[in-house]
């Protein structure tokens, strides 16, 4: 029953995830949902980007433009993430902010595919917001001094990999929107889980890039947004992170 209300919530929140994404970037400030192409504010019908392709066969109500599919994917994307998370987690405080942060990071992944940007004004609010939580929902693995740690820990560990990078391959290997987003998902996760998400989001990038590599659809100069890797690793830790810290430390405390 919970998944199904946090489903249908999570469409919802897709939809604002879109609208932010949409106008964060341009430093604009938020506005209702509009066509990116005549910038005319949609009816309520029109809202969400899956109400768009099932009540408007996928396009602007005013100018007929074809919708993006990526409105309908994070909708979707969000409503199933939601949906999965009061099956792992109990605890109701737990659940609340797990399913805000998930939201936080699909939203740092889409601007930062679409404009390679990992941006301050999301990045510093929700390091606040994950250290604070701290404090209303107790955590085994993530109080307040964890939480803090691990802010530090997720910092230092990328802050370092950016002064290798810029150093090996010249300024630009790494963005400094990632040595921010890894501080905020050290916030959120804390310090035994902050690890664990790093070191996934740095495989998935190798992998990827490896893979595009191969497929000749990048060069070993083409620079591919890693903040979707680091955050894709953050949203396997909030849902999973206590389980794979029970299977990788559980044998070492028998």
């Amino acid at each position: 029953m919970w998944s199904v209300i946090l489903a249908l919530c999570g469409l919802l929140v897709g939809g604002i995830i879109n609208v932010l994404a949409d106008d964060l970037p341009e430093r604009a400030g938020v506005s209702r949902p509009r066509c990116p192409h005549c910038h005319k504010q949609y009816p309520i019908t029109a809202w969400l980007g899956l109400s768009r392709w099932l009540l408007h066969q996928g396009k602007c109500p005013a100018c007929g433009k074809t919708t993006h599919w990526r409105y309908p994917v994070v909708e979707l994307s969000t409503a199933i993430l939601w949906a999965i998370v009061p099956l792992v987690l109990t605890n109701p405080g737990n659940i609340l902010f797990t399913a805000l942060f998930i939201a936080i990071l699909l939203l740092i992944i889409v601007i930062d595919l679409e404009h390679r940007l990992i941006l301050h004004v999301v990045t510093l609010p929700t390091t606040l917001l994950a250290l604070l939580s701290t404090f209303v929902n107790p955590d085994p693995n993530n109080s307040p001094l964890v939480a803090l740690l691990g802010a530090a820990a997720g910092f230092l560990i990328f802050y370092l990999l950016y002064l290798l990078g810029t150093f090996l391959f010249g300024p630009g290997a790494l963005g400094f929107g990632d040595v921010m987003l890894s501080m905020t998902m050290g916030a959120m996760l804390g310090l035994l889980r902050i690890p664990f998400a790093l070191i996934i989001g740095i495989l998935l990038g190798g992998i990827i890039s490896i893979l595009l590599l191969l497929l000749r659809r990048s060069s070993a100069r083409t620079y591919l947004p890693y903040g979707q890797y680091l955050a894709i690793g953050g949203i396997i830790m909030l849902l999973w992170g206590n389980q794979i810290l029970d299977w990788y430390i559980g044998p070492i405390g028998q």
